[in-house]
């Protein structure tokens, strides 16, 4: 029973199970083994907090068990699961015997903790790898923006003969291309998914339009999308999203309505997506509707994100002050970004005095917070030829020193073979990502 339950996310029943067993009375009395506190430390390992998992492992030492090989992979995933490394690392340098599982539960925890040059020595020490191993170190680069990274082990994974990826490191790689622009890249994969015959999961097809769309081919995207015989919310999502970015706002929207015809109910990614349609589309009415919807019809509360496009929706249509009030009045603190977004709309629509408004306003709310406000509020004086208010504006900014980050862009240069990171999988043909910053 304990082990039927362990595997149940946020389940207690198996910690009530042990906990009733320890209390037994009687003649025959039951002694957990190596076994119970295997599936007891998984249980564990699913809870809010590591607290159960920590008084179990107390128990494990006082009954002798913390040299067994099962016990000790399970509390080595279970302090990873909560990112607790050292811990995690203690168990395995004190264990006298290691698989596969230990090594990879290990490399996992430093992938999720963001420790990618921890997880990358320790991957480079195990003596043996399987595909989830691979899996995690790709998943890692890619949670970290380190994208070339992910693609080069992705690079390395396929000359490993034993090695094939599954459904986790395809879904990577895929959103390493999305955020790289990297289309021919992202095009091979999905070659290499089509020949080798790789299930074509939810999870797949959404990243394949995801990719696309997001490397400047939302006809590719929509061709992934036809061929889908059973369509659920991640790839509604995904279409419906890929046809906003790139100014499908009606066309999106009538995406919308088919996926609520089909009797598929939304998710929040889902309306950030279609609203962000109607921001770029200037389908005021449309958006308004569905923003002021979303609790009553689906049960979604709006989020900063879901304000953010309302704000974004209402500026570039020039309802200026309407978008103000609504940053004032939301129910959480704006951010950067809904900032920075009325104050272009108001630079787009040449209105100075409500750009001053704003920056007086967030300045009393944030003092020191906002150095990207004043750049944008110097760019609008600077649209409006307001040279002196220009001047003003960058000897405060120098004075605040605000800082500011740039931007980058990644470039695929497809017309030289090089053998730098980002190289391509096709044979004699290698692809080289420029950075630059602006």
């Amino acid at each position: 029973m304990i082990q039927a339950y362990s595997k149940t996310l946020n389940s207690q029943e198996s910690l009530h199970l042990f906990r009733r067993m320890l209390s037994l009375d009687g003649p025959i009395v039951p002694v957990p083994d190596s076994y119970t506190f295997t599936f007891v430390i998984t249980s564990c390992s699913h809870q809010p907090s590591a607290v159960e998992g920590q008084n179990t492992h107390g128990r494990v030492i006082k009954s002798g068990f913390e040299s067994d090989l099962f016990v000790g992979n399970s509390l080595v995933n279970m302090y990873s699961a909560f990112m607790k490394m050292e811990d995690a690392q203690k168990v395995f340098n004190e264990m006298p015997q290691r698989d596969v599982f230990t090594w990879t539960s290990l490399v996992s925890g430093y992938a999720k903790s963001g420790e990618m040059g921890a997880a990358s020595e320790l991957f480079a020490r195990m003596p043996e790898r399987n595909d989830v191993s691979w899996a995690a170190m790709i998943a890692g680069f890619v949670g970290g923006a380190k994208y070339n990274e992910a693609l080069k082990y992705f690079h390395d994974m396929l000359f490993d003969a034993k090695m094939k990826p599954n459904e986790a490191v395809l879904v990577s790689v895929l959103s390493a291309c999305a955020h790289l622009g990297a289309l021919d890249q992202g095009k091979w994969i999905h070659v290499y998914i089509d020949k080798t015959g790789v299930p074509q999961s939810s999870n797949i097809s959404t990243a394949l339009i995801d990719m696309y769309a997001k490397c400047g081919r939302i006809d590719c995207a929509n061709q992934v999308f036809s061929g889908i015989s059973k369509r659920d919310v991640l790839t509604w999502t995904s279409m419906i999203s890929g046809l906003s970015i790139h100014g499908l706002g009606k066309v999106a929207l009538r995406m919308f309505s088919q996926m609520l015809g089909e009797g598929i109910r939304p998710n929040n990614i889902t309306l950030l997506g279609v609203l962000n349609g109607c921001s770029h589309s200037g389908l005021i009415d449309e958006g308004c509707k569905i923003f002021y919807s979303m609790e009553s019809l689906w049960g979604i509360a709006p989020t900063i994100e879901h304000y953010g496009c309302l704000v974004d929706l209402l500026g570039r249509a020039g309802q200026l002050e309407r978008a103000f009030k609504i940053a004032r009045d939301m129910p959480m603190n704006p951010d950067i970004v809904i900032w920075r977004a009325l104050l272009s709309a108001c630079r787009i629509h040449g209105n100075a005095s409500l750009g001053e408004q704003i920056i007086d306003y967030i300045s009393k709310m944030d003092p020191i917070g906002h150095g990207g406000g004043h750049v944008l509020l110097s760019n609008l004086y600077s649209s409006l030829g307001q040279w002196e208010r220009v001047d003003r504006m960058r000897k405060l900014m120098s004075e605040i020193r605000s800082d500011y980050n740039p931007g980058c862009s990644w470039i695929e240069n497809v017309d030289r073979d090089t053998s730098e990171v980002g190289g391509s999988f096709e044979k004699g043909k290698c692809r080289r990502w420029i950075y630059s910053q602006h």
